[in-house]
C-alpha cells in the first residue's frame, strides 16, 4: 500500500560528484547496519516512511528540501549497493528517466543471479501496478519520472517514486510497502505529506468503488458503442459540477485501446489498468461514462494531507 506522499518544490542543477559518492559508501554502511540490527523487513519499512525518507537524505549529506533529494538518495543507494547489496539480501532496480523503464529488465536479472525464482514475476508485476496506478488511476497534475524499486532475496518491495508538475514548480513523491498492499486499487494512501493539494481523478479512493465497477464492465462493451456515447457527450453542455468535462476526451484517439480492452475482457479495475496502453485518457472517458450512464461518480479528492 501507500504509505506516503511527500510534497517537494522542483529545482534544477545537480548534486556535487564527490557528494554523490560519499553519499553512496554513507548509505551503503547504513543500509547494512538496518539491516544487521533489525532485518531487512524494517529497512523496507523505514524507506516507505517520508519523513524517514527525508531525514535520510538529510543525514547522507543531501540536505536540499527539494525534488532532487528522491532522486539523488535513491541513486546513491542503488549505487552503494551493487556489491554489498547481494551479500545482505537488498537489491536496488530503476531510477529516473529511463533508468526507470528499465525497472522490469533489472529486476528480471537481478532475480536470474541470485536465484529468486518465482518470486520475480510477482516483483515486476508490482514494479509496474505501482507505476501505474500513480500514473493513471490517480490523477493528481504529478507525471512520473522516477521511479525505484527496492527488493529483498526474500521477495519483500518497496517502491519510492516521484512525478513532477512544471505548471505549479513542485514535485510530489509516493511511498510503497509491500507487505501492506492487499489491493493495488483500493485506497492505498495511509499517510500523505504535502503542503499542496488540489482536485484529481482519484480512481483509488474508497467511495470510487463503483466507478471502478462501472468502468471495468464498460472496457467490456463493443468500443464501437463506447466511442458513439463519447462524441455524443461532447455535444452536451455539462453542468458546472463535472470535474469531467466531454471536451477532456478525444473519442478517437482511444479507439484502439477500448478495442483491446474489448478483447481482454478484464474481470475487475485492476486488470483493466494493467492492459497495456490503458492510459489516463481511457481512464478518464471510462471514468465519465461511468458517471453519465450507471450513476457512479469517482471521487475528486487529492490524498494529501
Amino acid at each position: 500500500m501507500h504509505t506516503g506522499i511527500a510534497q517537494l518544490p522542483l529545482h534544477t542543477g545537480g548534486v556535487p560528484r564527490w557528494l554523490f559518492q560519499r553519499m553512496a559508501l554513507l548509505s551503503r554502511e547504513i543500509v547494512t547496519a538496518i539491516v544487521l540490527e533489525h532485518g531487512r523487513e524494517e529497512l523496507l519499512s523505514r524507506l516507505s516512511d517520508p519523513f524517514w525518507f527525508q531525514a535520510f537524505g538529510c543525514v547522507l549529506g543531501f540536505d536540499w528540501h527539494s525534488s532532487g533529494l528522491t532522486t539523488t538518495v535513491c541513486g546513491a543507494l542503488k549505487v552503494g549497493l551493487e556489491e554489498r547489496g547481494p551479500e545482505i539480501g537488498v537489491f536496488v532496480a530503476g531510477g529516473k528517466g529511463r533508468a526507470s523503464r528499465r525497472t522490469p529488465e533489472e529486476i528480471e536479472a537481478f532475480g536470474e543471479r541470485y536465484g529468486l525464482g518465482r518470486e520475480v514475476e510477482r516483483l515486476v508485476y508490482a514494479s509496474r501496478m505501482s507505476a501505474k496506478v500513480d500514473n493513471t488511476a490517480l490523477q493528481d497534475g504529478y507525471q512520473l519520472y522516477h521511479h525505484t524499486f527496492i527488493f529483498t532475496s526474500s521477495g519483500e518491495w518497496a517502491v519510492v517514486q516521484q512525478g513532477m508538475n512544471p505548471d505549479t514548480g513542485w514535485a510530489r513523491r509516493y511511498h510503497w510497502l509491500g507487505r501492506d498492499v492487499r489491493n493495488f486499487v483500493r485506497e492505498p494512501h495511509s499517510a500523505v505529506c504535502c503542503d499542496h493539494r488540489g482536485k484529481a481523478l482519484n480512481m483509488v479512493a474508497d467511495e470510487s468503488e463503483d466507478a471502478r465497477r462501472a468502468s471495468a464492465l464498460l472496457s467490456r462493451e463493443d468500443p464501437e458503442k463506447l466511442v458513439r456515447e463519447l462524441k455524443r457527450i461532447k455535444k452536451l453542455e455539462l453542468p458546472s459540477r463535472h470535474e469531467l468535462l466531454g471536451s477532456d476526451i478525444d473519442p478517437e484517439s482511444i479507439r484502439k485501446v477500448l478495442l483491446r480492452t474489448y478483447e481482454e475482457g478484464p474481470e475487475d479495475f485492476e486488470e483493466l489498468l494493467g492492459i497495456r496502453g490503458v492510459g489516463p485518457k481511457t481512464v478518464r472517458a471510462l471514468a465519465l461514462l461511468s458517471e453519465l450512464i450507471y450513476g457512479s461518480t469517482p471521487s475528486f479528492r487529492d490524498p494529501a494531507k
